[in-house]
This record gives structure tokens, C-alpha cells and sequence, in this order.
């Protein structure tokens, strides 16, 4: 059986060599990004980062890496994150680890976006849960508009949300995307749409493959 620990360490190496001296670099959040991390301070590239949660910007900071808030900076060249599944098409969910709104953020800012997977994150098609950040003001007002949502039993999201997931089957993640999207009380989705993907690096076994995306 592949080991999911390794191939993510492959995908992380393969995608650490993409960054560019003195690039700015989105840092995602998660065990993927975590072995990210180390590989990219021992270059030494000289990098103006920015993190996705407080757990990122602690480890990224603790290994000499420089990150600065997203406050001045309106892009960045490259962002490199994990994802919980990658469909066919390009789209993935994100959001295991609660930081999904500033993660789309980051993606978004992005020159190139970057997803770094094992090879055990592919998927036929995109499966619930669907990781939502939810406003506390009415929050089971909004869970009773989205019907099949529960509160998770995790920390608030880096800035104070209320983490839920959505579990409903769906065949169109654009549609749900919309769907979510559009319901008040929810800050945001870890549904990313294939736009704002570049590529995604998969580990399998001890080699790293590319899957274009746009």
C-alpha cells in the first residue's frame, strides 16, 4: 500500500522546487503543508510569506522563514496548499483543518496556485463533508436553511468563525457552490472551483506527478 506520509513529502519537494528566489509565497494550512515547510527554510530563497492560520505562520516563523501580514500585499506570486479531495475536473475540498476562508483568499491572490496531495486524495467525484465557516450571529438559524450542516467540535477558524460541515450528497459542486455561498450565515466553503487551481502534485510512491489544471 502507498505511504500517504511519503508521497505528501514528495509532493511538497516537487512543489518547494517551483518557488522562486525572493518570490512572494501563500503558505496553506495542514500536515501536507507542514512537510512543506522545512524543505522550503532549507533553501533559502530569501521569501516574503503569508500564512493561512496562526499554526502556519508558528511553524513557518520557528524554522526562520519571514511572514508578514496580509494586510499591504494584493498577490503573491505563488501559493502552495494541501487539499482534502481533487475531482477529474480540478475542483477540491479543503478545509480539514478549519482555515478554508483564508486559504480561498490566498488561492485567489495567487500568480499560481499550487495543491500538493497523496495519491489517495483523488477521487472519482467530490464527496461530503463539505468544511463551512459559519457566523455565530444566527448560526442555527443558518444551519436550519442548509438543512444537512452540523456544528463541528473544533476550534473557530483563524478569525473566529464557527466551523461546521455540510453533508449532503450533490453531483454539481458549482451549483452547491452557489447554493452555499448565497445562504446567509455562511462565510465561506471549502469547495474550490478548478479556476483557481494550477496544477495539482501528486506523490505516488516515491515520484511526483503533475496534473495541469489552468
Amino acid at each position: 500500500m502507498p505511504n500517504a506520509e511519503e508521497e505528501k513529502r514528495v509532493a511538497a519537494e516537487a512543489a518547494a522546487a517551483l518557488v522562486p528566489r525572493g518570490a512572494t509565497v501563500g503558505l496553506g494550512t495542514g500536515s501536507t503543508v507542514e512537510l512543506l515547510l522545512p524543505v522550503l527554510a532549507g533553501l533559502d530563497l530569501g521569501l516574503r510569506c503569508v500564512a493561512t492560520s496562526p499554526r502556519t505562520e508558528g511553524a513557518a516563523r520557528a524554522l526562520g522563514l519571514e511572514v508578514e501580514p496580509f494586510l499591504t500585499l494584493d498577490r503573491v506570486d505563488i501559493a502552495i496548499d494541501g487539499a482534502d479531495q481533487v475531482d477529474p475536473a480540478g475542483w477540491i475540498i479543503k478545509g480539514g483543518g478549519g482555515a478554508h476562508t483564508r486559504e480561498k483568499i490566498v488561492a485567489l491572490a495567487a500568480e499560481r496556485f499550487v495543491v500538493i496531495v497523496s495519491s489517495d486524495k483523488l477521487v472519482p467525484k467530490l464527496e461530503p463533508p463539505v468544511p463551512l465557516e459559519l457566523l455565530e450571529y444566527g448560526v442555527q438559524a443558518t444551519l436550519r436553511a442548509l438543512r444537512e450542516a452540523s456544528l463541528r467540535e473544533s476550534p473557530p477558524s483563524p478569525d473566529g468563525g464557527l466551523i461546521a460541515d455540510y453533508h449532503a450528497t450533490f453531483e454539481d459542486p458549482a451549483a452547491l457552490s452557489v447554493h452555499l455561498s448565497t445562504t446567509p450565515g455562511v462565510v465561506d466553503h471549502g469547495l474550490f472551483p478548478a479556476e483557481l487551481v494550477s496544477e495539482v502534485i501528486v506523490g505516488e510512491g516515491s515520484t511526483a506527478r503533475t496534473i495541469k489544471i489552468t
